[in-house]
This record gives C-alpha cells, sequence and structure tokens, in this order.
C-alpha cells in the first residue's frame, strides 16, 4: 500500500480533496488504485468520488479494462501546488537528468504532469510527446538519491542542525554516524553530503543515494565561516583513500593542474619545471592510467601499489606496439 504519509490521520473532507487531486493527476486511475493511495478500500475510494460529485465536481466514471475515473467536463483546472518532494525532484532532475518523466509515482514525473496539464493543449501536446518517447538518462537507479532525505539534508544545513544517518558503504557495510551536515554538493551527477562526522571527528563526504534514513539531532552548529562546498569536497576526494601516492613530474605545477582530475591529489610546485603530485587512491591501475596523460616525464616516488600499476601498463603498451 502507497498511503501518502499526510494521510495518517486525516479527515474524510482531506481525503476527498487529495481523491480530487490523485484523478486530476492520473485520469483513468482505478478505485482500487485510488484507494490504496488513499489508504482505504476501493468501496470507500468510491464514497469520495460520490462526495465530489455532490458537491458540484464533475467526476467521469468509464467501465472496462481501460477504464477508470477521470475529470469530468467543466472542472475548472486547480491552481498547481507542489508536495516538497515533487518541487526538490524537478530541481534534481534539471541538476542530474536522471529521472524519468514519465513516471507517475516519480515525484518528477508527478510533478512534470502537473506543468503539463496547466498548458494550451497544443503546446501540452508536444511537449507530452517528447516525455513518452524521450528515454531517460541510462543509471541506475540506485544512484538516485531520495528528494525527501535529500531535503532533510538540505534543510538540517540551512538550519545548522546535527543529523544521524543510516549509511551503506560501496562494500555494504551499514553505519549509524552522526554528522554536522555543511552543505549538499553536486558534482558529476553524483550527490554529496560534505560534513563533519561528529563519530570519527574529521571531514567526510558521503554519497547521499547510499544514505538509508535521515535523522534530525536536537545539537546545533555553525559550519566554517570561509567555507567553499565545492572545492572542499574535491579535495576530500582526493584524501584518505587506501593507498597514498607521491609522483614527481617534469613539468610545471600549472601545466599539470590543467592536465589531470582535481581529485588526483594536489599538486605543489618543486621548481619552475617541475612539480610533485600527492594524492590517494582505492583504485591503482586507474590511476596510473591518468598518470599516462601527464605533460611530461614522471616517477612514482611513494606508493607501491600504484608503481606496480605503472609498470604493469607500460608492458602493455610496449606490447601493443610490437
Amino acid at each position: 500500500m502507497t498511503l501518502d504519509a499526510a494521510l495518517v490521520d486525516a479527515s474524510p473532507t482531506a481525503r476527498a480533496l487529495r481523491a480530487l487531486e490523485l484523478i486530476q493527476g492520473q485520469p483513468g486511475i482505478t478505485a482500487d488504485r485510488l484507494g490504496d493511495r488513499l489508504g482505504v478500500t476501493p468501496r470507500a475510494a468510491r464514497r469520495y468520488v460520490a462526495t465530489l460529485r455532490e458537491a458540484g465536481i464533475p467526476i467521469a466514471s468509464v467501465s472496462g479494462p481501460a477504464g477508470g475515473y477521470r475529470p469530468g467536463r467543466g472542472l475548472r483546472p486547480p491552481p498547481v501546488v507542489f508536495t516538497p518532494a515533487e518541487a526538490l525532484g524537478l530541481v534534481m532532475a534539471v541538476l542530474d537528468g536522471h529521472h524519468d518523466p514519465d513516471d507517475a509515482d516519480d515525484p518528477v514525473g508527478s510533478g512534470i504532469g502537473k506543468i503539463l496539464r496547466t498548458l494550451p493543449e497544443s503546446v501540452a501536446a508536444q511537449a507530452e510527446t517528447v516525455r513518452r518517447v524521450a528515454a531517460p538518462v541510462p543509471d541506475s537507479p540506485d544512484a538516485r538519491p531520495a528528494p525527501e532525505s535529500t531535503a532533510t539534508l538540505v534543510r538540517a544545513c540551512a538550519d545548522g542542525r546535527e543529523v544521524r544517518i543510516d549509511y551503506r558503504t560501496e562494500a555494504g557495510r551499514e553505519l549509524l554516524l552522526e554528522v554536522q551536515p555543511w552543505a549538499v554538493v553536486v558534482r558529476h551527477s553524483r550527490w554529496y553530503l560534505l560534513c563533519h562526522s561528529l563519530t570519527s571527528d574529521a571531514t567526510r563526504a558521503y554519497r547521499i543515494d547510499r544514505i538509508r534514513h535521515v535523522s534530525l539531532l536536537a545539537g546545533t552548529f555553525t559550519p566554517p565561516p570561509d567555507l567553499d562546498p565545492v572545492a572542499a569536497l574535491v579535495r576530500h576526494l582526493g584524501e584518505g583513500w587506501d593507498f597514498p601516492v607521491e609522483v614527481v613530474v617534469d613539468a610545471s605545477a600549472e601545466r599539470v593542474t590543467q592536465c589531470i582530475p582535481t581529485t588526483m591529489g594536489r599538486v605543489e610546485p618543486v621548481t619552475d619545471e617541475t612539480c610533485r603530485l600527492v594524492g590517494s587512491t582505492s583504485n591503482p591501475r586507474s590511476y596510473a592510467a591518468d598518470l599516462a596523460t601527464l605533460p611530461g616525464a614522471f616517477r612514482v616516488e611513494r606508493g607501491d601499489e600504484v608503481r606496480d600499476a605503472v609498470r604493469a601498463l607500460g608492458e602493455r603498451l610496449l606490447a601493443a606496439a610490437g
């Protein structure tokens, strides 16, 4: 059952109004589906439809497999009112492009549907065609953060409220963490929570799609006054991984900085024509491949795992060259 949380203790009037919203939002909705969304039996859902009709609201019904309830002729379009999840979901969809705009049960699909129903028919028809035939960007649904938990984190950042998060690591470990949420940052279509972890007393960045639950705590905090969330996230993503690395490059720091991802680590000038790259990685093979794009000769001075990966990559390239 997909009962809306706001309807747990709702009055009959509130349920009737919610029934009207569902019929307008999902023309053709059946009594079974309507009852499921309202948290009542199909018979009770039909009573709410009867209540709407008694109030002079035209609701049409069609029998048969393709039947259901639809707004009747003469029903004035209501003001478009978005739920918090729909509003944030639309913003998130614009930022990451990974939601299915044709899914009426998804906050994005529901919100877009409301917008389309307020447009002139000639415009709405074209937009509706695009919505139905355009494929969403392929991605794992598990990488999509839930709008509800994201909204809670955004609000906690704004209010300076500590939170407890139930987090699942990439390896599948379940962690219960208490953090001071500094900012929600989107980078390369991934949503991160940049925070100070009270559990480990350190700056951390957590993937929001791996946060299973968020609870507001009583504690408050003030974020660092000079915080640059994006820069802090980039620095963090280049630090603290399993295998530390130091590489000396025969090229200027400015040139190297322009050629490699910032997540590889920090670049320190040694001379005008040499620099040092200090970072860490959890994937030595991938790091070695990125080192191969450096604009000059380089030497791995620290990091046996990366050194071995560079050697293996070099042997593969030599073999490929015959």
